[in-house]
């Protein structure tokens, strides 16, 4: 018992303890029934708000015009996959143009790229003002007067040239280059600085088609004119043993091309011919031409 009776003898100081923390107790308890610690309802200026959620929104649409891909002037000519893709098309309508453009064929106004590939009017409004066509498409000069005589010379002809009486492309000067009918001052010295990109010049007559601007009629009657006699040398890669970053040193194949090139020859345990390219994934067929010039089989 007294063991008991011991844990309920307290001292003068635990009794006041005691009572402090029951009065505590009473106090904390009555504040919490009697007091409201409710707050006042929270006044919103509904104009002010409005304002500010529309300044958000306006800074949401300038992140998003910034966010935007930038369209920059082309020529739809030279559309590719992924151009189409970002433009918008369907695989269809850009497998149409692809076809289009492998039969030689160029497309020369908007209304034409419309009966081409089948794109609807807001997707051709939406891209048309960012076609970009040579200067010869937009500017055409007038055709020769056949009937128009000479009172000297007679009428207008156009004669084939041999090869001795033909001018060396990589030495033309511009003068001589603007007496082809179709050759002005910006032509004439755009292919000066094609030529010039290269230390010796052209390789072949075919590099012509590399120059922005050139119509095929047009480089048919310099090709009559000029010629390329002293072509440049090079050194050309074997398209059967060469690597990755040697297919790359050529022009219009980078990494990618290169990768599905040697994907191609294990495949095919080499190839057989030059040709056998065209059926690479993502060949530039348009660049066939002047990408043999560097390739050989030996």
């Amino acid at each position: 018992m007294s063991k008991l009776k011991s844990h309920f003898v307290f001292s003068r100081n635990k009794r006041n303890g005691i009572f402090l923390l029951l009065a505590l107790i009473i106090i904390f308890q009555c504040l919490y029934h009697f007091v409201d610690f409710s707050s006042e309802d929270i006044q919103i200026n509904q104009k002010q708000l409005d304002v500010f959620q529309q300044e958000v929104d306006s800074l949401k649409l300038v992140e998003i015009e910034k966010n935007k891909p930038k369209i920059y002037p082309f020529n739809p000519n030279y559309i590719t996959d992924y151009k189409g893709y970002t433009l918008g098309m369907t695989n269809e309508e850009i497998d149409r143009l692809l076809n289009f453009r492998k039969q030689d064929k160029w497309i020369n106004s908007s209304q034409q790229f419309q009966e081409v590939t089948k794109v609807s009017d807001s997707l051709l409004n939406a891209i048309s003002p960012y076609f970009k066509f040579p200067d010869w498409v937009n500017n055409p000069k007038p055709k020769p007067d056949w009937n128009d005589y000479s009172k000297s010379n007679g009428p207008k002809t156009y004669s084939s040239k041999t090869y001795d009486q033909k001018i060396d492309l990589n030495k033309a000067t511009a003068d001589q280059l603007q007496k082809v009918n179709g050759i002005g001052v910006a032509l004439a010295d755009r292919i000066i600085k094609y030529r010039g990109k290269f230390v010796g010049g052209f390789i072949s007559d075919i590099q012509l088609q590399d120059i922005y601007g050139l119509s095929p009629e047009v480089i048919e009657r310099v090709k009559n004119d000029f010629t390329v006699k002293t072509p440049r040398q090079i050194q050309k890669v074997n398209l059967n043993t060469a690597t990755k970053d040697q297919l790359v040193t050529i022009q219009y194949i980078d990494y990618e091309i290169a990768h599905y090139i040697i994907e191609q020859r294990t495949l095919r345990d080499g190839f057989k011919s030059l040709d056998e390219l065209t059926k690479v994934k993502g060949f530039p067929l348009n660049k066939f031409e002047i990408i043999k010039l560097y390739l050989t089989l030996d």
